[in-house]
């Protein structure tokens, strides 16, 4: 992966007292200028301009040798940023330098460089300069104290990527050159160590089961897919230094039968100063016996079965998730609704419950990974459905017996129960990735 990228160069066609580079990109961590003055140049020392900025705002520290003593100064409160001092370029000897420029993109410190400089005929000097600015640099000006830079001068601009991650946080973080991706298996924050634009993925947590199965937890992404077949959301700008709390939602808690109970899954989402809160709802509980119906989330939980009918299947969150499916009579219940398809009803007269909605396929961690599917219903003393792909549980097999939770990290629905426990919704995740570049 490359880490030292040309960014821009000029070579004088003719004497100029000045050069400039504009539009810098805030993309780096760090720049480099290169700079080449022939020996028939008229300048004496050298100095740099940030975004034009020509007050009193620099000031630098020298130290130079020419082989037989070393000397040292101090600049306070000058017009520019020196960054060579060797004295003027005679008719047979050239100057050359090279400025690093540390943290230019950032807004909240002042800005330092660090330059080397040489002349063959009057000696060495290294110079630290400091810009007493915290704006971001975005152009930088070369100038001569007098004098012009004589045709034939070269200017060259690099940036310098950082080799490694671009920002702390997550509970892992990869790359695979191409992206680097931070993975949030639990609450956090995201802090850039420069200007992003980054994609995400954002899974809520899913909905318990009762005698439904629970909801799958609202998906939202850039990348690939969005549940309840909505539109792709827009990559995020996320500012250099700023720390970005990231919300990972829990799965709603398994219910008991005895108590009628089950929870609906909780909200993940990414937040901070300069974007838009991106939130998703948590999956719906199921529906219990009694033909109640299916709680709303991000997909709905299906509802419940009872002998006298069947409960609603859970509503659900537009451009996150589907539907719950209905609960039928006989006891056979809905399955909940998955971020890519609504659970299925359940059918009634002996009648088979009804299976969780599938998932979506994401592939933003660097492969397909399926998320947030639907929990599947029970049948009273019968087999209960299966859950949706992505995760989703599945509803108890048999009289007393308990449903599969969802699985963690991936937003699912918890299957639903037959006189016992149903399963627990699985915990959301968030991922975000941005260039590795």
């Amino acid at each position: 992966m490359s880490t030292y990228t040309p960014i821009a160069s000029q070579t004088l066609s003719s004497a100029a007292a000045s050069v400039t580079f504009s539009g810098i990109p805030q993309t780096y961590t760090d720049l480099v200028v290169v700079v080449n003055i022939p020996s028939n140049s008229t300048n004496d020392d050298m100095y740099l301009r940030y975004n034009s900025d020509s007050a009193s705002n620099y000031s630098n520290t020298t130290l130079r040798g020419n082989g037989t003593t070393a000397s040292s100064t101090r600049g306070s409160n000058t017009t520019g940023a020196r960054f060579s001092d060797v004295s003027s370029p005679t008719t047979t000897t050239a100057n050359a330098a090279i400025i690093n420029i540390m943290n230019y993109a950032n807004t909240t410190t002042f800005k330092t460089n660090i330059s080397r400089s040489n002349n063959a005929s009057t000696g060495v000097d290294s110079m630290v300069t400091l810009w007493r600015s915290t704006a971001a640099i975005n152009s930088i000006t070369i100038y001569p104290a007098s004098g012009n830079m004589a045709s034939g001068s070269t200017f060259n601009l690099y940036g310098i990527a950082s080799g490694g991650p671009k920002a702390f946080g997550g509970d892992t973080v990869t790359t695979d050159g191409t992206y680097y991706y931070h993975t949030f298996l639990s609450s956090g924050t995201f802090t850039p160590t420069q200007n992003l634009t980054c994609d995400y993925l954002v899974v809520a947590g899913g909905g318990s089961g009762r005698s439904g199965g629970g909801g799958a937890g609202g998906l939202r992404s850039t990348v690939t897919a969005t549940g309840g077949g909505g539109t792709l959301e827009t990559a995020i700008s996320m500012a250099y230094n700023t720390a970005f709390t990231v919300t990972v939602g829990a799965g709603g808690a398994a219910g008991v039968y005895s108590a009628g109970s089950g929870s609906n899954g909780n909200a993940s989402s990414i937040s901070g100063a300069g974007i838009t809160t991106i939130s998703t709802v948590g999956g719906g509980r199921g529906g219990g016996y009694g033909g109640s119906n299916g709680d709303t989330g991000g997909s709905g939980g299906g509802g419940g079965g009872a002998s006298a009918g069947g409960g609603t299947g859970g509503a659900r969150t537009v451009n996150e998730g589907y539907v719950g499916g209905n609960g039928a009579g006989q006891d056979t219940s809905g399955g909940g609704g998955g971020a890519g398809a609504a659970g299925t009803n359940a059918t009634s007269g002996n009648g088979a419950s009804g299976v969780g909605g599938n998932g979506v396929a994401v592939s933003i961690s660097g492969s397909s990974v399926t998320y947030a599917g639907g929990g599947g219903g029970c049948r009273y003393n019968g087999s209960g459905a299966n859950g949706g792909s992505g995760g989703g549980g599945a509803g108890a097999t048999s009289l007393n017996g308990n449903g599969t939770s969802g699985t963690a990290n991936t937003g699912s629905g918890g299957g639903g129960y037959q006189n016992a426990n149903s399963g627990a919704g699985g915990s959301g995740i968030i991922v975000i990735r941005y260039s590795a570049a």
